[in-house]
Order: structure tokens, then sequence, then C-alpha cells
């Protein structure tokens, strides 16, 4: 599958892998002018025990707010759930990420523009997805809710899980992707995956930009007053 699907895009500045390597790390373009900003927003589903992407940009970043969603656990794995610095910078719900909102489901489930209108947030500058097969849904819910739009995001860090679709299937979702301005430039396979649970490798980590809309990857930030 993998040989056919391929980075073919170059971030325009520097990539930084970010996390822990193996599974839970993520390479980020721009890293440096991401987490400077004056306003940093990074939403992470699916965080399960491991936190160490978002311990990584805590500790470089002052003003970065990161909000996480896994309805798996209860809270922050323990790379920064007991830090006293970070608590105010970190949001954490057992929610859902769904297409759709469902707030009084069990768990609660929520979209990402549904997560985004309850949060204030107009744009996200890193979307984080590890949600086990369901980012299929999820993003084509947002594709269809932003059609003919820049999505709400500067880049897209995705955990993809093949499981049985079909080439064809997972092709059109592919043109689907790249359709919404989303552009790939870095991928490796999901090693644990294949080394330690002994599975095809159907799992791999993938990084993407979004090339339409007004934001920090896209153009020079505004020069401070002097």
């Amino acid at each position: 599958m993998w040989d056919f699907f391929l980075p073919s895009f170059s971030c325009p500045f520097p990539v930084t892998r970010v996390g822990t390597m193996g599974d839970g790390g993520k390479w980020v373009c721009g890293y440096e002018r991401v987490v400077h900003q004056r306003d940093c927003v990074i939403y992470s589903s699916g965080v399960a025990q491991e936190s160490s992407f978002e311990k990584q940009i805590l500790e470089t970043s002052p003003t970065c707010q990161i909000y996480g969603y896994d309805f798996s656990v209860e809270n922050w794995g323990p790379q920064i759930r007991d830090v006293p610095e970070f608590k105010d910078r970190i949001h954490f719900q057992p929610w859902k990420l769904q297409p759709q909102n469902n707030p009084s489901a069990t768990p609660p489930e929520y979209s990402l523009q549904g997560l985004m209108k309850k949060n204030g947030h107009t744009f996200v500058d890193i979307l984080k997805l590890d949600i086990e097969g369901s980012e299929f849904d999820v993003l084509d819910s947002i594709f269809k809710e932003y059609k003919g739009r820049p999505l709400p995001f500067g880049q897209l860090q995705l955990e993809v899980h093949v499981g049985d679709k079909s080439f064809a299937d997972f092709l059109h979702w592919w043109e689907r992707l790249e359709e919404a301005g989303l552009r790939p430039f870095w991928t490796e396979p999901n090693l644990p995956d294949v080394n330690y649970y002994r599975h095809e490798p159907t799992v791999a980590e993938w990084s993407f930009i979004n090339i339409r809309g007004s934001h920090i990857l896209l153009k020079n930030p505004p020069l401070l007053s002097a």
C-alpha cells in the first residue's frame, strides 16, 4: 500500500521530530515558527498514556495552549499531567471525536467544529489525530463542512490505520485529502505496531501541511511594534 502513497510535498521550513521516538512522536513543519507565535493552539485527539509530543511543545513554548480529547483515559499521560507549570496551558476532556456532535452520548461525542466552537477557536495550528480508524469519517466530515473554504488548521499530524480498506477506497480518500488542500511532507511506518504486536504494516504516521488559507507556514508573521 505505502509504495503508492509518498510524502511528495516539501515543508518550506525545518522539519522537527517532536516527542518520543516510535509511537507518540511526530514530524512537525516549521516547529519553531508555530510554537513561538503569540497565540498558539494545538488539538490532540487520541492521548492514551503518551504525552511526550505535548510535553516538548510545552517546554519549548511559553504560549501554546493544548487541548486533548480521549474517551479511553481520564487524563493526559504522566509526562505532563502532574507538572505544575503546565496546568494552565493543558485542557483535557474524556470525549470522543466524531463526525457529529452528540454530547448526551456515553462518552460524549463532538466534531472538530463542535470542539472549536465550544473553546472559542476559529483556527488550530496543529491538529494531531490518533483515533484508531475513525480518522476517515472524521476527516471526511471536516472536508464536507469546509468545502470551498480553507481548512481550520495549519498542519495535520495523523496516524493512519488502513485496516481492511481496499486500495481503491483508500485512494479515493487520499484524493479527498489533496482536494481539501492537504499535502504530505513526511511519513514513517508505525514500527511498534509491526515489531511488538506483529501486525501487518497497515498503520503509518503521516504529516500534512495545509496549503490554503493564511497561517504561519504560508506567510511571515507581522512585525512587532518598536
